[in-house]
This record gives structure tokens, sequence and C-alpha cells, in this order.
């Protein structure tokens, strides 16, 4: 077992929690011990959701090991269904209630309820959130869904002319990375389209709705780590035509509405002609040229991943120097992307080697998850959270979805700003000493002679810290190959080279000192190296 601090998904019950809350009349009866609560705070504090999941824990504690823990768990059922009055159930076991080995199924089962009961066998031990989520999904679209399959082989019958087409989005969820916002844009955008969005779900559905999902013509999983093996199911017991294309990006979004209009039987000629988003010309603007080539790393859920890759690659000019998930159950996938950069994909669910692949790879800027947020800020790199897991932050109250064309405006704000704010302070460093533009200085605009003291003089005086010699840092033993470290007066001068060439500088510097057997990188080595690399 490896204990850790963060950790990119939470156990499947979690993902089953995503579910149930995300939808409107269904409940959780979670068998879990007192502690295993702390799951709500997941979505009341984060997502800041104005009412508690769907879900009632059995809460059994140390000493109620000795009695009989099965019966507290049909009180607990019994209960939440006469409190609650749910359409539909489903019940479970969270990771430390699985070692007592009750059958919450089966004793589910035994209360006889008038209603639907999903029971979920979910491994806690083996798979994590997002499996949980999407293996709840399947059970509950089976369960509700399936007593109205067609017979196998039944054939689907042609629209009445003049009807619009129908489909369903499936897989947002709560505490779903801006899904909220991406289902609005897709709405909006399959409106001007000419087809009408039959159900949304779990985002919003209720179990009546869950049980209508065969009705629909058309079939897309926009989030295919929860929905994927739901819409295949669905496609193929109901006919139904499956849109696999995830609208993330401006290519993306020209690709989901070709293929979703062709199989509405639609011409979609005119909103490819006149495609609402500023991206594209932003990208060829003079402020972003000079941005071009930067080096990415990409790593979150596989879908986002991937997407951002390719947008990074196709769309912004960057350069995609390293790409990975935590997403296991999608790791060919990321992989076969990763092909396309000539790079390797990095798989993991372990956040210290995701560190140490951003310190190695040395990126210009970090599109990742909320663990790379504090990743990319220790190391002093830009950054644009993509995907779950996610903040408070990614939680804005404004509109700020990342699929669509809407969504390719947002991208292009979240991930270029970054850069061009980084660019603006290292020229607030430059100049900061300049005669000119000192803090004691007033405003060009105001003419000569409307300077403002510092309102505290003592604060002008250096500190002791920066009044203190530098210290050369201490140079390995020489045991195997060099590697070499920088001395302290050689990292600040690094620290004056221009943020977007500073990694370079740093691995060209490391690499003539590797070379020539210098341990320890000086400020002379520092422009030895420039003026080497320079001829």
């Amino acid at each position: 077992m490896q204990l850790t601090v963060w950790t990119y998904e939470g156990p499947p019950h979690v993902g089953a929690m995503r579910i149930a809350t995300a939808l409107e009349d269904v409940h959780y009866v979670l068998h879990a011990p007192q502690g295993d609560t702390y799951a709500d705070l997941l979505f009341t504090m984060i997502e800041r959701r104005a009412k508690r999941p769907p879900v009632t824990y059995t809460t059994f504690q140390a000493r109620d090991l000795g009695g009989d823990t099965a019966d507290l768990f049909k009180a607990a059922a019994r209960d939440a269904f006469a409190r609650f009055q749910p359409k539909a159930m489903l019940v479970g076991a969270s990771c430390t209630a699985e070692l007592i080995q009750d059958d919450p199924g089966g004793l589910a089962k035994a209360l006889a309820l008038p209603i639907p009961v999903v029971a979920l066998e979910l491994p806690s031990y083996q798979k994590k959130e997002n499996w949980g989520a999407s293996e709840t999904f399947y059970r509950l679209v089976r369960a509700l869904a399936g007593p109205h399959a067609p017979a196998p082989g039944t054939k689907r019958a042609a629209r009445e002319p003049g009807v619009r087409a129908r489909c369903n989005l499936l897989g947002p969820t709560a505490l779903g990375f801006r899904h909220r916002d991406d289902v609005a844009e897709i709405v909006k955008l399959l409106d001007s389209i000419g087809i009408d969005v039959d159900i949304v779900a779990p985002l919003g559905a209720t179990a009546a709705d869950i049980a209508r999902l065969g009705e629909a013509d058309i079939c897309v999983p926009l989030y295919p780590e929860i929905a994927g093996q739901a819409a295949a199911w669905l496609a193929k017991t109901f006919d139904q035509t499956l849109v696999r294309t995830v609208p993330i990006g401006v290519g993306a979004t020209r690709e989901f509405v070709a293929e979703i209009a062709a199989a509405a039987g639609l011409d979609a000629s005119a909103i490819l002609a006149d495609m609402p988003t500023r991206a594209p010309w932003y990208s060829k603007s003079v402020d972003s040229n000079y941005l071009t080539g930067k080096r990415v790393f990409v790593f979150g859920d596989a879908t986002h991943a991937i997407a951002a890759a390719r947008i990074a690659a196709r769309e912004l000019g960057f350069t995609v120097v390293g790409l990975g998930t935590y997403s296991r159950e999608f790791a060919r996938e990321v992989r076969e992307a990763a092909k396309l950069y000539g790079i390797e994909a990095l798989i993991t669910d372990d956040y210290l080697e995701v560190e140490a692949k951003v310190a190695e790879l040395q990126p210009e800027l970090v599109l990742g998850t909320q663990m790379e947020r504090h990743i990319a800020k220790r190391q002093g790199v830009p950054c644009a959270v993509i995907s779950a897991p996610v903040h408070v932050q990614d939680f804005p109250a404004r509109y700020s979805p990342q699929m669509g064309f809407e969504g390719a405006n947002v991208l292009f704000d979240t991930w270029v700003h970054p850069l061009m704010m980084g660019l603006e302070e290292h020229l607030l460093t430059m100049f900061r000493g300049d005669f000119e533009f000192h803090d004691g200085a007033g405003s060009s605009h105001l003419g000569a002679g409307k300077s403002h003291a510092p309102a505290n003089a003592a604060a002008e005086k250096p500190t002791p810290a920066q009044d203190a010699p530098i210290v050369v840092a201490a140079a390995p033993a020489a045991a195997g190959p060099i590697v070499p470290v920088w001395a302290a007066d050689a990292e600040k001068e690094l620290k004056k080279i221009p943020f977007f060439v500073r990694g370079k500088a740093r691995r060209n510097t490391e690499r003539f000192s590797v070379e020539r057997g210098v341990a320890v990188i000086t400020v002379e080595t520092l422009y030895d190296a420039k003026a080497h690399f320079g001829r």
C-alpha cells in the first residue's frame, strides 16, 4: 500500500455518489462506517451545492461489528425509502464496509421495496472513481431502460418527414469539470443545427428519464470515461446512432457538428461556414504569434488530455512535450494520441511521477488538474486547469464551458493568458530597478514631478537575507555520471533570463556542464554555456 497526500481519483463509491447526486429522484444507501461520510464535503464544499447529496450512510461504529451490521443496513434502507420516497434506489458498500462482506444488494432485495433497487458491486481495492461512476450509470441504465428494450435486432423506425431528430447527451455528473456549462453550450449548438436534446443524463435526469433513454435517435457520450459503456449498450439495444467525437476545441467541434448532422440527415455547412468563435483568429494574431512553439505538458483524464494536446498542437501552435493520464482504462487511447506528437505517454496515478516528469521536461506551460496546478506553482511554470480532479475555483459562477465554439474561446483565454501574464511579470522584474520605472516614480501619464514616496521607507531597505552572501551549494559525491548542481548566485542569474527561454537555457547549461565534468554551475559556467551555444 502506498500512502499519498493527493489522489487523482477517489474510491469507486465516490463515483457512484457522483451519479446519484446528479440525478433528481434516485437515492443511494451506502453501507459505510462512521468516517466515510467525508464524501459529502466533496459536493457541498468543492462544488458549492445548495443541498446535501442524496446518500444515506449506515454509519456503523466499531462496537457495532460485534452485532448484526446487516440489520443496520436494512433499517437504513427502509428508513431512507420512507423519508425520501425515491423513484429508484442504489445500494452498495464503501471501501471499508466491503471488508465485512455484508451483501447490500441481497439485503435490499429482501426488503421488497416497491421501486427498482440497483445493487452495485464496486471492487474498491481494484477500481477507482471514474470506473465506479461508469459502472453505476451503466447498471442504472440497464435496470431502468432495459425493460423497454425491443427484441434483439429490431431496427429503429424512420422519422416522419419534418420531425426533428432527437439525441441524448450522456455523461455529465456532479463534481464534473465544467459539465454544467458544457451541457448548456452543446444544447445550444445542437438546436442551431436542428436537433433536439431529449434527455441529459445523469445530470438533472429523473428515474423516468433514464427509462426513456431508448426513445432518442442519437446517443452522444460527452464524457466517455463515465458514459461510454452505457452509450454503447443503448446504441446496440435500441439501434441508436452513436456519435463518438467529443467537441472540445474548434477542430473537434467542427467534426462533431459534421458527424451528428450526418446522423440526423441534415446539412451543417451553414453552421461550419459561420463558426461563432474568435479563437482561430486570436491564435493567429500578433499577440499570439510569439507564443508559437511553446513547450506544453498535458496531463488529466483521457478525454480532456487528448483534446488538450490536439488543441495545443494544431490550433495554438504549441509543441506538446508531454502527454499523460491517470485514467488507466483509457491508456491505449492516450498512448495512440501521444504517438502523433512523437512522445511516450505517461500513464500513472502517482503525482510524484508526474512532478518528476514536469521537472525533467521543463515545459513552459502545464495543462493539468489541480494537482498539476500545485506542481507548476512550485516549479515556477504557468499552468491552466483542463480536467478533474478539481478545486472550488474550477466551479466559477460565470459561464465557462470547455466544449463547443464558445468553449474554444474559453480555452484560448485560459491557456494563453498565463503565458502573457508571466511575460508581464518578467518585464516588471527586469525594469524594477530602472530610474524611470522604480516604485517611487509616478505614472508617466501624470507628468513630471508626480512621484509618490514609498509609504514605508524601511520597506526599501534590503532585508538581512538579501544582504547575506550567496552560498554556493555543495557538489554531490563523485559517483556515477555527474549531476550538476546550481550555485545560488547562478540560479539567481538564471531567473533574469526571460521565462519563455529559461527552460532551454537551463537545459543547455546543464548539458554543457555534464560534457565538461563541471559539478557546480556558477555564473561563469552559465555565461560560458551561453557563449558556446550562441556561436
